[in-house]
């Protein structure tokens, strides 16, 4: 009852000035961990930060990015990171493990990693069941890309000590990977997949940035990237839990209304990898599998359990609360201050 007057009493604390909001907020200064920041994949994590929308907000937030998703979870979970910018699934999987974690807004509505396979090496590539044997390349091992690798394998027949999983990050290092021949298939996110798509350098098996597709290979709706948070973070901080959702909410929506120039204008120059067109295509590409509003879809939780299911014997055994690994409050409160981009 004291945690429902104190959440209830935020959307009058929200209308205060930034100076005295940023008193009024339980813990104003944090850090968030994301695996693989420069990907499209975050892209409304970059966009809250570099057009000011934390600040906005209240919160000084320390961003550190890691190689990929079960990275940045390893730090939540080892207490060097409050809040984590990753994978919806993984709210799924630590609750197998005891861990309490729940997303609180969403990110992406579906989850835009592309398996392909090298040309080079695999010139006679035919299906799923020719990667039997060979090197995979994943952002980290254990992370979203990883997951997908795992489940399109299962599809197939295959598990996954039938190939080698290798980390190759989501940067110029994945790139270079494929080109020089050191992995014969990967599974990775923009603006690596366009970039190595745009030199030929990719055959692309499965491609989950289109939400027809993503929808199809999961059997529902499969929420994406999100931030999340140990469960004790967001009973002692529902203002500061709030204002992250806000700055979320308002990155998604400024996301849709944009156009390329505007994207260009506003990520660093170092996402690029340079190529700009490079770039604009990843988004175009992308856009379209990115959250309009923060909310988890209804029936995303279940799609994301029962994929699961499907590749860990854990998890399929085990008896989860879907209500616990999501929440949808802070999201329609968000949406009710930004109701337009």
């Amino acid at each position: 009852m004291l945690y429902r007057r104190s959440f209830l009493g935020a959307a009058s604390l929200l209308a205060l000035p930034a100076t005295l909001r940023a008193q009024a907020l339980e813990k104003p200064k944090l850090t968030l961990a994301v695996g693989g920041k420069n990907l499209l994949y975050y892209l409304p994590l970059t966009i809250a930060e570099q057009l000011g929308y934390f600040k906005a907000e209240g919160l000084d937030v320390s961003i550190v990015d890691f190689a990929g998703g079960s990275q940045a979870l390893r730090a939540v979970v080892g207490g060097s990171a409050d809040v984590v910018s990753g994978a919806f699934e993984h709210t799924i999987n630590m609750q197998v493990k005891g861990q309490k974690l729940r997303a609180f807004v969403l990110q992406g509505r579906a989850p835009q990693i592309v398996l392909g396979v090298n040309p080079k090496t695999m010139p006679n590539f035919r299906s799923v069941a020719d990667l039997k044997g060979k090197k995979i390349g994943v952002t980290a091992p254990g992370s979203s890309t990883n997951v997908m690798t795992n489940f399109v394998l299962a599809k197939a027949g295959l598990k996954p000590s039938d190939v080698s999983i290798i980390g190759v990050g989501a940067t110029q290092g994945a790139v270079a990977a494929m080109r020089s021949g050191q992995i014969d298939a990967i599974s990775n996110l923009d603006p690596v997949i366009t970039l190595l798509q745009r030199s030929g350098d990719l055959k692309i098996v499965s491609d989950t940035r289109i939400v027809a597709e993503a929808d199809k290979v999961f059997g529902g709706p499969m929420p994406a990237a999100c931030l999340y948070a140990p469960q004790s973070f967001i009973d002692k901080n529902p203002l500061t839990t709030q204002a992250l959702a806000n700055a979320i909410v308002r990155a998604d929506k400024w996301i849709q209304a944009a156009g390329p120039n505007d994207i260009i204008k506003t990520v660093p120059e170092a996402f690029l990898l340079g190529d700009r067109a490079v770039y604009i295509d990843a988004f175009l590409a992308a856009k379209g599998a990115l959250s309009p509003d923060g909310l988890v879809p209804d029936k995303g939780p279940e799609t994301a359990q029962r994929a699961l299911a499907s590749i860990d014997a854990e998890v399929a055994k085990a008896s989860i609360d879907l209500q616990a690994v999501f929440t949808n409050d802070f999201a329609r409160k968000a949406n009710q201050k930004y109701p337009r981009a």
